[in-house]
């Protein structure tokens, strides 16, 4: 009888995948053998793989090179990190040694941009792309970048009168784009996207705002929808009116030069998990080309801005059962050493689903489960899969530790969760550790971040 936990995962899924194998019953993350983590360093643990960051990047720029080559595409690809999925000092650091580019969305984003510099990790050439609505701080910090040299920083319009904000007496011509408020696809509570000006205003503001204006050279139309990059109707039609809309402003525009499709490539949250990457990449290019060619239009660059596919799948969250209560004769609750809601907002906040998976114990028989976090708040728990509407783990033994961890975590839930602050129920933030490989390709660990202490949860609250 197959009833060990190994055989539902070998009988749901194709085990073992790229990053998760199994050796001697206990679980491998990228040939990390998770349990001499957990003994180093205990849980509930943070883990960022810091290999991961980069392999991710390269397989999207094989992918658009490759499509690019197959239709004789004459523009160049650009890699943008949206810093807004991780600020942290050790992605940026990771992303950056594969000649990528960054993306902005806030006026702190710009003393991160002055750090890296001043540590040499960029240089003033990279393409910093800055998004968002955006205060006056937010452009005075703009404008002394470009000031100080930053050649290919670019300030991409929000709304109608933003470029009132840089009329002033500042004597180098300023690099922009123009941001499309796109469609919203049906289910969403409101139409037309907050961010970006409307398709039918962006020419005619260029023609009266930009095109006659010496202080501006327009460079980039920016495109970008809310559920990213998918194989749907809604994906491709609004792609499309973007493309157009790059034509005929290009017809009108000479030094308009660069597409950027904006971000959305997803990340694995099941073990189930499929995506056609490689046939995105290629439908992306060709109707691209396919509209500028019928346009007579020359191929743009294209830039993409990848948050959650850079980072999201180098992280996990490793965590013990604690004790396990059985509420009633259907409900059995495991409960963990941390917080669903603090360690990973997203679960709460939009019912995100990560790829759970038990540590150690894989030969032992599994059972359906609840699990349970440790604030007082009813919505602290995980009840179900992404392929599946139910937690299988390894049956508690009264000898035998059972941990378990949650992956693909990299990408938001600190950001959103208040990192270093207040926890609900103050509950600790846990330790946070990074793994590399060094000079020799040997995996090495190092903390980041011991767990969160009562006493500085104590000076935030003034006490």
């Amino acid at each position: 009888m197959r009833n060990k936990y190994i055989d539902i995962i070998d009988q749901t899924f194709d085990f073992p995948q790229e990053e998760f194998k199994v050796v001697d019953n206990e679980l491998y993350f990228h040939d990390v053998p998770l349990m001499d983590i957990i003994k180093q360093y205990g849980t509930p643990l943070k883990i960022s793989f810091l290999p991961k960051i980069g392999s991710q990047i390269q397989k999207a720029k094989r992918l658009f090179n490759v499509a690019m080559a197959k239709v004789d595409y004459k523009g160049d690809y650009q890699y943008c990190y949206c810093t807004k999925s991780s600020h942290f000092s050790f992605v940026l650091e990771e992303a950056l040694k594969h000649d990528i580019h960054l993306e902005t969305s806030s006026a702190f984003d710009i003393p991160i941009i002055n750090a890296l510099f001043e540590n040499g990790k960029l240089d003033k050439e990279h393409y910093i792309i800055c998004n968002g609505f955006k205060r006056p701080q937010y452009i005075e910090f703009i404008l002394k970048l470009i000031s100080e040299g930053f050649v290919n920083t670019m300030p991409i319009l929000d709304n109608l009168f933003e470029l009132d904000m840089y009329q002033g007496d500042f004597p180098q011509k300023i690099k922009l784009g123009i941001r499309i408020a796109s469609e919203e696809e049906p289910k969403f509570d409101f139409y037309t996207s907050r961010l970006g000006i409307r398709y039918n205003d962006i020419i005619p503001y260029y023609q009266e705002k930009i095109k006659d204006n010496p202080k501006f050279e327009l460079k980039m139309l920016h495109f970008f929808i809310n559920t990213g990059i998918k194989d749907t109707a809604y994906y491709w039609n609004e792609l499309s009116k973007s493309v157009n809309v790059y034509c005929e402003l290009k017809k009108l525009c000479p030094e308009l030069t660069s597409l950027n499709i904006g971000g959305g490539f997803p990340i694995k949250n099941s073990l189930a998990f499929h995506y056609e990457f490689e046939y995105m990449a290629e439908e992306i290019i060709a109707q691209i080309k396919s509209i500028c060619e019928r346009n007579e239009v020359p191929d743009p660059d294209v830039f993409t801005e990848f948050g959650s596919f850079t980072v999201g799948e180098s992280g996990a969250v490793l965590f013990s059962i604690i004790d396990q209560k059985r509420q009633n004769d259907r409900e059995i609750w495991n409960m963990i050493d941390s917080s669903f809601m603090n360690t990973l907002p997203d679960n709460w906040a939009i019912n995100k689903r990560f790829i759970l998976l038990a540590i150690n114990n894989w030969d032992q028989e599994y059972e359906r489960v609840f699990l349970g976090g440790l604030t007082c708040d009813s919505e602290d728990y995980y009840n179900s899969e992404g392929h599946s509407n139910a937690v299988y783990l390894p049956k508690l033994t009264n000898n035998e530790s059972q941990y378990i961890g949650l992956f693909h975590t990299g990408a938001y839930q600190e950001a959103i969760g208040g990192y270093g602050g207040i926890q609900h129920c103050l509950i600790p933030a846990p330790k946070h550790v990074l793994i590399d490989y060094d000079e020799n390709d040997e995996i090495y660990t190092k903390l980041f971040s011991k767990e969160q202490s009562f006493k500085s949860m104590l000076k935030i609250l003034g006490y």
